[in-house]
């Protein structure tokens, strides 16, 4: 090829490649939206992306994801939603935020959305049925707040000798009577009694746990909850400052020092989650897809947690346990 004629030819192809650029098609976007924070929910996140990629959506290939986090801040959530709705994403997946659930449904009207909530999605008026969700909403649920009657049983076979069991409570879920519920139907049958402390801030959380010790309770249960969980590190080490045996509802309590914690996998859901967010942008109608419930549960003991408080793991409860952290 003669030298002005390969001039003519990459001249040619210059010309042409804005306009090839501009005729390919947008990046598909994906709002996440959390009441919670990064800090808190990194691996959260990638059990996330991972089941989008195996729907075949891997960020930054096929998908852009556009993440809002509350940091703890609930009461902006349904600001959060309505910015993504107003910045157009594909879909919505919105986790961290059973306290707001119900307001942040109502700031999405037109665009599909995933939640991952702890409660009954029903209950909640997220969608119309379990198997037929209905709208522009379905979920992925793990039903923490009807497993507390578990959660006392096993801190009952942990501490038998103890009468007094606290709960720390957020009067602002949702799921709160349920809990409490749930809680006090098991303490009958066990014979224990209940003190419950209620917290809906960093602060009350603080004098919540004060009060546990005052009241001289000698174990504590922690459902599932936005502010406990965004504030882990604090729950965690009030519980050790006061002495108190505690259960919470998820592995990372225990992996950061708490004693123990039973529950369904929140990693699971949030991996599931993904996959529905993928299915949803091939074409799938959220209302179409049924709400996903628990299949797998754990229980995690941290035994080092256990011998600073003077505990005995029973070989039974060892036995039980998914994981035992050494």
């Amino acid at each position: 090829m003669r030298r002005r004629e390969l001039l003519s030819l990459v001249g040619s192809v210059a010309a042409a490649w804005p306009f090839a650029v501009r005729a390919q098609p947008a990046m598909r976007v994906v709002g996440f939206l959390s009441g919670r924070s990064l800090a808190t929910d990194r691996h959260l996140v990638v059990a996330f992306r991972q089941g989008l990629s195996e729907s075949g959506y891997v960020e930054g290939r096929d998908v852009t994801i556009d993440y809002s986090w509350a940091e703890g801040q609930v009461d902006r959530l349904p600001q959060l939603a309505a910015d993504l709705v107003r910045r157009q994403v594909s879909v919505i997946f919105g986790g961290g935020m059973d306290v707001k659930m119900r307001a942040v449904k109502d700031a999405i009207s037109t665009i599909p959305v995933v939640f991952a909530t702890g409660g009954d999605p029903v209950e909640f008026g997220l969608v119309a049925s379990m198997n037929r969700p209905g709208g522009n909403a379905t979920a992925v649920t793990v039903r923490s707040a009807e497993l507390g009657s578990k959660r006392l049983e096993l801190l009952h076979n942990l501490l038998p000798s103890v009468t007094l069991v606290a709960l720390l409570l957020n009067p602002n879920n949702p799921t709160a009577d349920t809990i409490t519920k749930d809680v006090e139907a098991a303490a009958q049958l066990l014979g224990l009694q209940v003190y419950i402390a209620r917290a809906r801030s960093d602060r009350e959380t603080d004098d919540a746990l004060a009060a546990v010790a005052r009241e001289r309770a000698g174990a504590l249960l922690v459902p599932a909850d936005p502010l406990f969980i965004g504030r882990r590190p604090q729950v965690i080490g009030l519980a050790k400052r006061y002495a108190i045996p505690a259960i919470y509802d998820r592995r990372d309590f225990p992996e950061d020092g708490g004693l123990m914690s039973y529950g369904a996998s929140v990693v699971d859901q949030y991996y599931q989650s993904g996959r529905y967010v993928g299915r949803i942008l091939k074409g799938e109608k959220a209302g179409d897809l049924p709400v996903l419930q628990p299949t797998k549960f754990e229980l995690v003991i941290n035994a080092k947690t256990a011998k600073s408080l003077g505990i005995k793991i029973p070989d039974n409860l060892l036995a039980l346990a998914d994981e035992v952290i050494e």
